[in-house]
């Protein structure tokens, strides 16, 4: 069944409800390592209270059952009525799981499925004070039919509609006005005349002056009315208002002297919670006004919040609207305070693909400056050259402001990562903490999704091969808690990530075998290789230091599935351990895969461009002095090795029969941890470039990783130097 809402809110909620779980995720394993941070505690209460609210906007009642019972956990915690314990922590994290499956039902536009009864009934035994039992005779649906409902964690144990209908709400008017005239005939007919008229009881629709007289009604005259506290002030009966001492009433009076009829956020809330009740539905509500009872009813939960005695305040009734008439106020509470409003919303919402359309045309806009520098330079008219390079700079600053438009913090990603170690630690009983470092460093969007599934990876590689045990740890002289610390940073026009854990680290010699018994190397390859090679075998295919496949590893996908992943985005993957110190991972990518940064180059009298990122270094080369070993040809710089490519003879076929010169140009690259020489014809130099995808006839050309368009006009390759290596090296 596709879910009917109108368009526009529902988008509205999907945001600020999205903002909201997201935060809920990160503050509730917080919440288990500070349970006593009252602030944290009232903030995860709004966090449910806020997504339940709009969700009763939309009838989502799946959404709004599951809410407000974790809403009635946090209100018990935050009373200081239970203590916060992992099996609490377990339950509600739970119910965020379901909270979470059902917001994507609704993103999908389909009617979110009820939470478990179980998890609902676990909640409701949470929301009792400690050692209280819980109410299960009132555990049927049909808590609206008990007239008493003073039992709130009862009422929550049923089910609860969340949202009143116009029927209810038809209901609830109907009992006041009912109340209204048979106990207080005297006081009925001024009310009636002042809020409404004739009108008011054959009418769907009810005026201001009736709405605020059903207020008055419900909690008593001037209760979070800033005006009607004013009104007070003057009347010469004020000695009633005296006798009152409950704190409402000085909070109206204080909020009378700042001239606004705003309430604020923590009294909309009491509101709230007096009209409905914890937990009561709208229907017992009116239910219980047909019966005689009186409004201020569902208030008894709270004895601090004792509505004020009803006999002075009616006689004052009759004179609030006029009163407020006459201030020019009755129907527009909020015009005598507006310039104590919010200020007016700057942001806009805007569609990810627009962000994308207008890079695209910044990519173009690039092009075409590069083309004026370059025929610039070949002119020698001043004015040409002033102008062309007035354009580089609005060029530059255009480019980086529409890239700041899809940057997004990499927080976004890191956010999920403490509720994955919590779960991941608690599973494999060991104890660990995470520390996040840089989490508002920004990155283009799509990197932001794109490197979420290498980091969790990584970061359960770590907590289940890094991390020891807490006895293991605690007989190495350790602390019993391991520490896994997530950090980025921006380094020039690239992020830099790395994953660290103080856990056993790696053994080379282990790692050697094992790739030896996987038939990765054979003895005397395997004896070659240097302690960081040995450490990158953990992205081989299918390799796993885990002797015994379980449900979090040792099928050896995870590492593999990274490696590809990084290389993909134009980054590199480094790997440095210590044994018995632990083990950290460095991640290098760069900063948006929209425009790049290359190194232009000529094989032939064809373009390349190779990604800047993978550039270390290049040198003039006498090719006489070159070497060979085990066959490949090598050159030694600096006292190091690096295998050496004639790409040429790869990309440039035509020119394989060619006479090779006696000089020239070495490009050492780096993919990861290795190093190569790439040997080319020529060196333009420097310049960013639009990457543009290959055409059907060139989609899938190894070594390839798309087109652009060159300063000259001309098309250049973008080289894919992992893939270059792994097809043809």
């Amino acid at each position: 069944m596709a879910l009917d809402a109108d368009e526009e809110i529902l988008q509205d909620f999907l945001v600020e409800a999205g903002e909201i779980l997201e935060q809920l995720s990160e503050q509730l394993v917080d919440l288990e390592q500070h349970p006593d941070d009252g602030d944290l505690l009232n903030a995860i209460f709004r966090g449910f209270h806020t997504v339940k609210g709009g969700a009763g906007f939309l009838q989502l009642e799946p959404l709004v059952n599951c809410c407000h019972s974790a809403e009635n956990v946090f209100d018990t915690l935050r009373n200081h009525k239970r203590a916060v314990t992992p099996e609490l922590m377990d339950a509600v994290l739970e119910t965020l799981d379901h909270v979470n499956a059902m917001f994507d039902q609704v993103r999908s536009r389909e009617e979110p499925q009820f939470a478990p009864q179980s998890l609902i009934n676990t909640l409701d035994e949470y929301a009792l004070p400690e050692g209280a039992a819980p109410a299960k005779p009132a555990a049927p649906g049909n808590a609206g039919q008990a007239d008493s409902a003073a039992d709130t964690s009862a009422v929550a144990a049923g089910e609860d509609p969340g949202d009143i209908t116009d029927e209810e709400f038809e209901q609830l008017l109907d009992a006041l006005d009912d109340g209204k005239q048979a106990p207080e005939k005297s006081a009925a007919p001024a009310d009636d005349k002042g809020a409404g008229g004739e009108d008011s009881k054959g009418g769907d629709d009810i005026s201001d002056d009736e709405f605020e007289a059903l207020l008055d009604q419900l909690h008593g005259q001037g209760r979070f009315s800033g005006e009607v506290a004013s009104s007070e002030v003057p009347d010469p009966d004020g000695e009633d208002n005296t006798d009152s001492d409950d704190k409402p009433a000085e909070k109206s009076e204080q909020s009378g002297g700042g001239d606004s009829d705003l309430i604020s956020d923590d009294e909309f809330e009491q509101l709230l919670d007096e009209l409905h009740g914890k937990g009561k539905s709208p229907a017992e509500t009116a239910k219980a006004g047909a019966a005689g009872e009186t409004p201020q009813k569902p208030a008894e939960g709270k004895p601090e919040d004792k509505q004020p005695e009803p006999a002075p305040k009616k006689a004052d009734q009759a004179a609030a609207p006029a009163t407020e008439a006459g201030k020019g106020g009755g129907g527009k509470p909020s015009a005598p305070a507006r310039e104590n409003q919010p200020p007016v919303e700057t942001s806009v919402r805007v569609d990810t693909k627009r962000l994308d359309d207008i890079m695209n045309m910044v990519g173009e806009l690039v092009l075409v400056r590069n083309r004026l520098q370059r025929l610039g330079n070949e002119s020698e008219d001043s004015e040409m050259h002033k102008a062309v390079s007035n354009l580089d700079v609005v060029t530059t600053d255009l480019q980086s402001a529409v890239m700041a438009t899809r940057m997004q913090p990499i927080k976004k990603v890191f956010g999920r990562f403490p509720r994955v170690v919590r779960d991941l630690a608690r599973n494999l009983k060991k104890e660990i903490g995470l520390v996040m470092h840089g989490e508002d460093t920004d990155l283009d969007k799509n990197l932001v999704e794109a490197l979420a599934d290498p980091l969790v990876h990584l970061v359960r590689n770590s907590v289940d091969h890094g991390i020891e045990g807490p006895d293991v740890r605690e007989k190495a002289g350790k602390p019993r808690q391991g520490t896994v610390t997530l950090s980025a940073e921006q380094e020039g026009d690239h992020i830099l990530l790395s994953i660290e854990d103080d856990g056993g680290g790696m053994d080379p010699e282990k790692l050697r075998q094992k790739a030896i018994d996987k038939g990765i190397y054979d003895q005397d390859a395997a004896d070659r290789l240097t302690e960081s090679e040995c450490y990158n075998l953990i992205f081989a295919a299918g390799f796993s230091t885990k002797d015994q496949i379980s449900d979090v590893s040792g099928r050896g996908v995870g590492m593999d599935v990274v490696k590809t992943k990084i290389g993909q985005l134009n980054g590199q993957i480094e790997v440095q351990s210590k044994l018995g110190k632990g083990t950290s991972i460095r991640i290098k990518v760069p900063l948006t895969l929209a425009i790049m940064p290359t190194l232009m180059i000529m094989l032939g009298n064809q373009s390349f461009a190779l990604p800047l990122v993978n550039v270390v270094e290049i040198f003039h080369l006498d090719l006489s002095k070159k070497n060979v070993v085990d066959g490949r040809e090598c050159i030694v710089v600096r006292d190091k090795v690096f295998p050496l490519f004639h790409i040429k003879r790869w990309l440039v076929p035509s020119d394989t029969g060619s006479a090779e010169p006696d000089n020239a140009h070495v490009v050492i690259v780096a993919m990861g941890t290795k190093q190569v020489g790439f040997v080319v014809d020529q060196l333009i130099g420097q310049e960013e470039v639009v990457i543009k995808p290959l055409g059907r006839a060139l989609q899938g050309t190894p070594g390839m990783a798309g087109a652009t368009i060159t300063g000259d006009g001309r098309i250049a390759l973008i080289i894919d130097v992992p893939s270059l290596l792994h097809h043809y090296g």
